[in-house]
């Protein structure tokens, strides 16, 4: 398996969408420690504190200095929230037109063309030095933290020492500490700035530590490579050179939907009875971004909208349930006119919209299931 940026099991490859989980992330700027939950806080843990000791000098060893393991370890601790979120990442894949209504919604556009617009001098020297389009750099800055909006709050190096510790992905959390470790060791940031995910994605775009290492660049030219300023610039920029050194080439759009005015490339349909996309060796490029489908068809769209392209139109078939995009939103709207917060009409299911429909089932003396139905929305009235 060839290993991503992501391939690890994050991102919006499950419908993350913003730095790995909502209540974690916070606007702009380091985050205060009020903004973590509880669970997301360092508590007293024995085994985590034995598990540090014996990753001391195995990290010396790996040439990490004493000073910069005493100032990154100083506050770092067991994260229990860390591991109850790795272990509890979801198994099924939303389908395409659940992905794009998250990850292409008018606001999302609406953001990213004011973000473009605000950007725009420094997106344009990044296309010229890496000759990436702006437009998807844009998206995926989107994609990754909702435009620096939610880029997260949790400790890096408590982050990824808890996984490292809990054992189940045990080797590769502990490449990405060490890698954390030699970026606070180089000078680009701080043990108390370097926040991220809580699984140690960090800055604008979400770069995990060893793919900081690889592909991060200082595009200010301060002598730092500063993904968590701010200031965009940097993460732009090493996104921008993600994508060139994973085969990106000038001038040649990702794709697009058959039909559509796309270009010639490989055919893919990744929702039975939707719409089918042909895709180029960019596509390729930004799924090592991200190794999902759906995830590169996501930026693809957003950046073609960013870049003043209108609504996508495609049509998809009823769901598993028997109900359109049309009624999940109608659906939606009864629940919440009735007293049932759904938290949207956005004609997404998730787990807010289905509490909704248990909620009310029961409520008419059904089985509190949370399936919806044909019946069920004709009952809404």
């Amino acid at each position: 398996m060839t290993l991503t940026r992501r391939t690890f099991g994050l991102g919006i490859g499950a419908l993350a969408l913003a730095a790995c989980g909502g209540p974690t992330t916070v606007a702009r700027g380091t985050a205060a420690p009020e903004a973590l939950p509880d669970d997301l806080r360092p508590v007293p843990d024995a085994g985590y504190d034995a598990w540090v000791a014996a990753f001391r000098p195995r990290a010396a060893s790996r040439g990490i200095a004493d000073g910069t393991l005493a100032s990154a370890f100083r506050s770092a601790g067991f994260l229990p929230g860390a591991i109850t979120r790795d272990r509890s990442q979801p198994e099924s894949q939303r389908t395409l037109e659940d992905y794009l209504s998250i990850a292409v919604s008018d606001e999302r556009v609406a953001k990213g063309r004011a973000a473009f617009a605000a950007n725009r001098p420094t997106l344009q020297a990044v296309q010229s030095r890496y000759g990436v389009d702006p437009t998807v750099v844009t998206a995926i800055w989107g994609l990754e933290s909702f435009y620096g909006e939610r880029r997260g709050a949790v400790p890096v190096v408590s982050s990824t020492s808890t996984l490292a510790y809990e054992g189940r992905r045990a080797a590769f959390f502990e490449e990405q500490l060490l890698a954390a470790l030699r970026i606070l060791q180089n000078g680009d940031t701080t043990p108390e700035r370097m926040t991220g995910s809580w699984a140690g994605a960090m800055g604008h775009t979400q770069f995990i530590p060893t793919s900081y290492l690889a592909y991060a660049v200082d595009f200010t030219g301060d002598g730092r490579r500063d993904i968590w300023s701010d200031d965009p610039s940097d993460s732009l920029a090493s996104t921008a050179a993600y994508l060139t050194r994973s085969g990106w080439t000038p001038g040649q759009r990702w794709g697009g939907m058959v039909g559509n005015g796309a270009p010639a490339g490989t055919t893919l349909r990744p929702q039975p009875g939707g719409p089918a996309f042909a895709v180029t060796g960019n596509f390729r490029a930004i799924k090592r971004y991200n190794n999902s489908d759906l995830y590169a068809i996501g930026v693809g769209v957003l950046a073609d909208r960013i870049g003043g392209a209108g609504p996508l139109p495609a049509t998809f078939p009823p769901d598993a349930n028997g109900l359109t995009k049309d009624d999940r939103i109608a659906l939606q709207r009864g629940l919440t006119a009735r007293g049932f917060d759904t938290g949207g009409s956005d004609g997404v299911l998730g787990k807010k919209s289905r509490a909704a429909i248990g909620a009310y089932q029961a409520s008419i003396g059904e089985p509190a299931t949370g399936i919806p139905s044909p019946a069920l929305l004709r009952s809404l009235g």
